[in-house]
């Protein structure tokens, strides 16, 4: 595969395995074949670019006996607020490893691949003293925004601020992050439904950009949410220095994607997985097959972008190189920790909070799990 380009940068596509995970055999569940499916913001990262240039240490256990993981967010007090996706409970774990639960978002429905999946904090919090969450309903999937008193008082009645993202067992995304823009991004899914992601009406299979108040972000390319299409489910968002936007996206057999996102592009699928063959679609930066990654949550930190892998069981190490694409990915932890969600950088980005997700149903929970794991970076 040769280089191809984007907005203005060289691209590489990186294939770890070779053609004989290619050809592995399909499994059934999120991330099980790549068919399935905090705040990370605007990243923390020193600039850094080239080859990987962090060694993260041994992660660290910050809590344990979590029900299924899946958003987190990390607050002014150094403490976290994490969802857990069955429950549609959230709780807040402070640094020391204590667990309180803070409130139950109203609404979900949890099933299969759906239920509260991801979180976001305002960007101006505590000032704006809202916790967004984005969730599974009886009909759709939405995001809804939640007053929280972290005094005590805990999270406030729901408030849905946009619906209509079309829900399945599967292919839901979930992510929500508020971009250096101050607006609020949204990965979704195509929920099997693989003729939606062409569809600019529909917000499936999209990445969505809204104001905090969830109306349609001025400038987006269609009058309405979406602000790019082709997508068939994304989990991962983060931004470098620059305020370039990575998203990570589920394949289906082939390729799993990191993504550079500019607005009104179309990533092609169901048309294309991976590098397409003209100028209609845009290529990843990066590929693998899903045997090795099956990516959700992303962040940046340290020069380098961070990818959580589920049925790849490890955490992704890809290069930020100043301009010229992204490097060879380096894996860590791989078969340490069973399924990582999500990953998310802390203020200053000296460390990484990760979560397992070994308690989805796919996954092979151990006596602990699952866990939020806390990485420093040297």
């Amino acid at each position: 595969m040769g280089p191809t380009t984007s907005a203005g940068a060289a691209l590489r596509t990186v294939s770890a395995l070779g053609v004989l995970a290619l050809i592995a055999g399909c499994g059934v569940g999120e991330g099980a074949t790549g068919a399935g499916d905090g705040r990370n913001g605007a990243g923390e990262q020193d600039g850094r670019t080239g080859d990987a240039e962090v060694d993260p240490g041994p992660p660290e256990a910050v809590a344990t006996d979590l029900e299924v993981p899946w958003g987190l967010v990390l607050l002014p007090d150094g403490s976290a607020l994490v969802s857990q996706r069955d429950s549609a409970e959230v709780v807040r774990v402070a640094g020391d490893g204590s667990v309180t639960e803070v409130g139950t978002v109203e609404g979900v429905s949890p099933g299969g691949e759906g239920g509260l999946l991801g979180l976001a904090v305002h960007p101006e919090f505590p000032d704006e003293p809202y916790v967004y969450a984005y969730h599974t309903s009886d009909s759709d999937n939405r995001i809804s925004r939640m007053e929280y008193d972290p005094g005590g008082g805990g999270l406030g009645e729901a408030e849905v601020v946009l619906d209509g993202i079309p829900s399945e067992t599967h292919h839901n995304g979930g992510r929500i992050e508020f971009g250096p823009d101050g607006l609020l991004y949204a990965g979704t899914g195509d929920a099997g439904r693989g003729e939606l992601a062409q569809d600019t009406d529909s917000l499936a299979g999209k990445i969505l950009r809204i104001t905090p108040d969830g109306d349609p972000a001025p400038g987006n390319p269609f009058g309405n949410p979406v602000y790019s299409y082709g997508h068939r489910n994304v989990q991962g968002l983060a931004w470098d220095a620059d305020g370039n936007l990575y998203a990570t996206e589920f394949g289906q057999n082939r390729f799993d994607e990191v993504n550079l996102i500019e607005p009104g592009d179309n990533y092609g699928w169901p048309e294309v997985e991976g590098v397409g063959d003209g100028d209609e679609y845009v290529d990843p930066l990066v590929t693998w097959v899903p045997a090795e990654a099956s990516p959700s949550g992303a962040a940046v930190a340290g020069g380098s972008l961070w990818v959580a892998a589920l049925r790849g069981e490890r955490l992704w190490e890809v290069p930020l190189t100043g301009g010229e694409g992204l490097g060879e990915p380096v894996d860590h932890y791989e078969g340490e920790y069973g399924r990582l969600r999500t990953v998310v950088a802390a203020p200053g980005g000296d460390e990484l909070w990760l979560t397992t997700s070994n308690r989805d149903g796919v996954g092979d929970p151990v006596e602990e799990d699952d866990r939020v794991l806390r990485v420093p970076l040297d």
